[in-house]
């Protein structure tokens, strides 16, 4: 369990407090609306109406106190940028900002942001690679070449197995896991055999998973 300063209480910002929720940490959420404050409390430890580019009511919240401190601000960038700022300043351990764009988030890591996110860039290349292609149910960038893909069998390995198909040595991917009625299954081996209805989680670069699938 982590302690969380979560600043901004837009679509994204409830959306990360609902998931930190989940996951049991301590979240105490900030935003200058008081009805956003109000909408989060059932998600959250703690919450205060505050203005994250006031360095004397950051600094009444400890911010030393914090494992992760991150700003969720969408509306207004310069605000983003201040807050971020001030964050570090007052001894933040690790400042994540979000980014709508790549001019935001050299400003953003060059005023103490230790990582940005860009959700609807991020969510953009999810959508577009889900759902173009027949053979992919998910996936996850790990960075700029390689990717987690969560892909369907091809018919021509069906009943195989893992060692038959040989899919490291052919196309430097390797098979990490095997989704069988929903249940992952990550114990797997040479002998495991393929199922017609059977998905994996495969790990490799972007062009060697399209080579191999024919994405």
């Amino acid at each position: 369990m982590k302690t969380i300063l979560l600043i901004g209480l837009g679509r994204f910002g409830r959306h990360i407090a609902r998931k930190l929720n989940e996951l049991n940490h301590e979240v105490m959420a900030v935003d200058k609306n008081e009805e956003r404050v109000a909408a989060a409390l059932p998600y959250v430890t703690s919450a205060q109406i505050g203005d994250g580019t006031h360095r004397d009511f950051l600094s009444s919240l400890g911010i030393r106190n914090f494992d992760v401190c991150i700003v969720a601000i969408g509306d207004n960038f310069q605000n983003s940028l201040e807050t971020t700022s001030l964050l570090k300043e007052l001894g933040a351990a690790k400042v994540v900002a979000r980014a709508a764009r790549d001019v935001h988030a050299k400003f953003l890591l060059r005023n103490g942001a230790d990582d940005v996110v860009y959700p609807e860039k991020q969510l953009a290349s999810w959508t577009a690679i889900r759902y173009t292609s027949d053979h992919i149910f998910d996936y996850i960038e790990l960075d700029g070449d390689y990717a987690i893909f969560e892909v369907s069998v091809p018919k021509n390995w069906v009943e195989k197995t893992i060692g038959q198909i040989d899919i490291r040595r052919k196309y430097n991917i390797n098979i990490l896991a095997l989704k069988r009625k929903g249940i992952l299954y990550p114990s797997i081996s040479p002998e495991t055999q393929l199922g017609e209805a059977d998905t994996m989680l495969v790990l490799g670069t972007y062009t060697s998973i399209q080579k191999c699938f024919h994405i």
